[in-house]
């Protein structure tokens, strides 16, 4: 079983910059595909950027492309996601996801592991 714990959410002013982290445990994390989602209220969660087990590729959706950043630091079990520019719109819950294997999905339900979620807030 893989535990993830999410953290770096907060309240930040449009333009503004987050740095989020998620630590996972319980499994060897570099098997794993690492994935970071978004559910704003009333909402459907959706995928935000991924990243494969050695780090070297890298997937983002459409609204976040040259703005945010999915990196992970495999010797310290740990999956980030630099958010720059933010707007009002990026305001969500952020989820860290894992699961085993190289394919980047963007379906939530193909994740087996989850986090409890960071609010993040962007206020106009």
């Amino acid at each position: 079983q893989v535990q993830l714990v999410e953290s770096g959410g907060g309240l930040v002013q449009a333009g503004g910059s987050l740095r989020l982290s998620c630590a996972a445990s319980g499994g060897i994390f570099s098997t794993y595909m690492m994935t970071w989602f978004r559910q704003a209220p009333g909402k459907e969660r959706d995928f935000v950027a991924a990243i494969l087990l050695s780090g070297a590729a890298t997937y983002y959706a459409d609204s976040v492309k040259g703005r945010f950043t999915i990196s992970r630091d495999n010797a310290k079990n740990t999956v980030y996601l630099q958010m720059n520019s933010l707007k009002p719109e990026d305001t969500a819950v952020y989820y860290c996801a894992a699961r085993q294997g190289i394919v980047p999905y963007i379906d939530s339900v193909r994740y087996n592991y989850w986090g409890q979620g960071t609010q993040v807030t962007v206020s106009s």
